[in-house]
């Protein structure tokens, strides 16, 4: 347990760490409501910003999307599906040496890069070749 929690904290991030998906404010609000049917919306938010703060959870911004939360902590790199909207996790090293790329070409001191891809995930990509 994290220092501070309150019941509705833990149910907050006992949602992200059981669907291991990237799911949405509203998406959460709706999984938590099921063992806390009587919850807020503004509650859910409130307790996504604290996690968030804290460093339990991370917030994805992907390209003018909704913004989506994660309790994955460790570095990885995310693929967007175009089509869907899904947001998958890619097991991928995370290139620490493009970070000294980018330190030695520009005198930078880099504390993190954020990388995703785009394209059709493999559900979109066999819809739409089977059209």
């Amino acid at each position: 347990m994290i220092h501070g929690d309150t019941g509705h904290r833990r149910a907050v991030l006992s949602v992200l760490q059981e669907y291991r998906r990237h799911l949405t404010a509203d998406e959460v609000y709706e999984e938590v409501r099921k063992s806390l049917p009587r919850i807020s919306k503004g509650t859910v938010y409130r307790n996504l910003r604290i996690l968030r703060e804290r460093g339990d959870i991370v917030a994805l911004e992907l390209g003018g999307a909704l913004t989506r939360f994660e309790a994955r902590q460790e570095p990885h790199y995310h693929f967007v599906c175009e089509i869907c909207g899904t947001v998958f996790d890619l097991d991928e090293p995370v290139g620490q040496d493009l970070n000294t790329r980018v330190e030695k070409k520009t005198g930078f001191r880099v504390s993190y890069h954020h990388l995703e891809f785009r394209g059709r995930c493999s559900g979109c990509e066999s819809t739409q070749t089977t059209h």
